[in-house]
Parts: structure tokens; C-alpha cells; sequence
């Protein structure tokens, strides 16, 4: 009796990776969620300028749509702050001995200074707290922290109107130089916008650097000149080199000591650190442009796990 051997049919063997490349790239197929080349994805983040734009006014808008006075408080709450400054530092510490207009030097530099400030503490949270938004809709991730700055820009306008009030309530005259604060808040913006995808980039990764933040800025805040005089402090000898080249190229107090100067007549171009229009470009650029590339490198990873 003759037994016939059947062979078991084979399976088919599994497809190379780069088969199914080719085939993936031969039918317009893409990954999902890739992150695409850095000059296409400067074209697609400009193609949605408007969403960024509408978004920063709506933010702003809804910030104080449930206080009683509303909007108000955008220019209240940097005023308050101003006033509690200028109590334990003008007063109690004497800071504002030697100071000329030192009421206007102070709220320039607390005003200055809460634009950064927000910029920074608004672009750690622009992903992880808006991962609702980036999971549901594919955009360019940098339009947030971006749109967090401008927000912030936006809320600066607001207060610059009280500024110029105090200003001319204090016996500083209306002058040219004022137009030159234009392109140091331009400046300003840049490197906040920068500085703001760094941390949205960490924030993402690690949502607990928002609780370490406050104290990071707070610090800053304190070593870059918003209520004491960095020149009256660096003209002396008792502080190592180091020290006062630090003090100097501090971008915040750089970006600070520019609007003073462009404002106050009686903020003269001694007071600045050298090469102050340099280094305010030179952070501008680094931070910007550093900052963007940082962010964008980390682009499909945001929204997921």
C-alpha cells in the first residue's frame, strides 16, 4: 500500500522592512505623526500665523473674563506688583537711593521683566497642559509656546498704555527715543519665544519642571536689575570679574536696561553694559533660533504616551 506524503503548503515569509518602505513610499504613504524637514515645517507654522495670532488674543481675552473688572486687571496686576516692589525695596531697602526717576525705573524694569517672566512660565505648560489640543489636531506643536509669547506681548501693550501714564505723571518728557523701544521688544520677543519652546520641550517630558520654575525665575529676577541699579552695583571693585560680566550679559537685564534707556532721559547710555546692542541681538538669535531647532527636533514625540 502506497502512502503518499503530503508537504505542508508553506507560508509566505515575512516582508523586509525595506520592502515595506518601498512599498509604503511607492503608494504616498507616510509615518503618522513624523516630524517633517525643519525648512517644511518653518512653511507650515507660517501657513498658520492667524491661528497663532487668534489663539494668543483668545487666551488673553478669556485670562480675566470671569474677574469683575475684566481687563483691567492686565495692567492692575503688574502696577500691584510695582507697588509692593517699590515698598520693601524703595522704602525699607533703601534701593532707590542715587536712583533719578526711580518710580519709572522700577516699573519699567518689573514690567519688562513680567514679560519674560510669563513668556517662560506660559510656554512650560503650552504642551502638557494643553495635551487635549495636540492629541486631537495635527498642527506644528511650536505654534503654542509660541502663541503663549505672543500673548504675553500682547498683555505688555496693555501695560506700556500705563507706563507711558506714569511716565508723563513723573516729569518724563515725550521723546524720539522712544521709538527705539520697538526694536528691543522685538528682541525681547524673540528670545522669549526661544526660551519658551526649550521649556515647553522639558515641560512635555517632564511636567514636574513647572513647579520648579517659580523659583527659577525668581532667582533671576532678583540678580537682573528690576529694582536696584546693576551699574551702581558693577562700578564698584569688591566683585570678582565673573561676577559682573554675568551681572552685564544677564538677557533679562540686558532687554530691561535697553526700554529704560529708550524711555527714561534720565537713564543715560553710560549706564548700559558694553556692547549692549550686540549681546541683546546675539541672545535674541541664540535663544530664537536655538530654541526652535531644540523644539522642533522633538516634534513627533509630543502628545504621546
Amino acid at each position: 500500500m502506497s502512502q503518499v506524503l503530503h508537504t505542508p503548503p508553506h507560508s509566505p515569509a515575512p516582508a523586509d522592512e525595506d520592502d515595506l518602505a518601498a512599498l509604503a513610499a511607492r503608494h504616498g504613504l507616510t509615518v503618522s505623526g513624523a516630524r517633517p524637514s525643519l525648512r517644511e515645517y518653518v512653511r507650515q507654522l507660517w501657513e498658520r500665523r492667524h491661528f497663532i495670532t487668534a489663539f494668543a488674543t483668545a487666551k488673553l481675552t478669556a485670562q480675566y473674563s470671569q474677574a469683575k473688572l475684566g481687563q483691567v486687571w492686565q495692567v492692575m496686576t503688574p502696577l500691584l506688583n510695582a507697588a509692593v516692589y517699590y515698598f520693601i525695596f524703595g522704602v525699607l531697602l533703601d534701593t532707590k537711593r542715587g536712583v533719578p526717576d526711580y518710580i519709572p525705573f522700577l516699573v519699567t524694569g518689573v514690567f519688562i521683566w513680567t514679560f519674560t517672566q510669563s513668556s517662560i512660565m506660559a510656554g512650560t505648560r503650552a504642551i502638557s497642559g494643553n495635551l487635549g489640543l495636540v492629541r486631537a489636531l495635527h498642527f506644528p506643536r511650536a505654534a503654542l509656546p509660541i502663541s503663549f509669547a505672543l500673548q504675553q506681548l500682547q498683555q505688555l501693550l496693555f501695560s506700556m498704555a500705563a507706563l507711558v501714564v506714569i511716565l508723563l505723571c513723573f516729569g518724563v518728557p515725550i521723546s524720539l527715543s522712544w521709538l527705539m523701544a520697538v526694536p528691543v521688544l522685538f528682541l525681547q520677543f524673540t528670545f522669549n519665544a526661544g526660551v519658551s519652546m526649550i521649556m515647553a520641550r522639558m515641560g512635555a517630558k517632564t511636567p514636574d519642571i513647572a513647579q520648579l520654575m517659580p523659583f527659577i525665575l525668581r532667582t533671576w529676577m532678583y540678580v537682573s536689575g528690576v529694582m536696584w541699579s546693576i551699574d551702581k552695583l558693577t562700578s564698584k571693585d569688591h566683585l570678582p570679574h565673573i561676577v559682573t560680566l554675568a551681572l552685564e550679559t544677564n538677557p533679562a537685564a540686558v532687554y530691561i536696561d535697553l526700554i529704560r534707556y529708550s524711555l527714561i532721559d534720565s537713564f543715560h547710555s553710560s549706564q548700559l553694559p558694553p556692547h549692549v546692542w550686540p549681546a541683546a541681538t546675539a541672545w535674541a538669535l541664540i535663544a530664537g533660533v536655538g530654541g526652535f531647532i531644540y523644539f522642533w527636533k522633538a516634534e513627533e514625540t509630543y502628545g504621546r504616551g
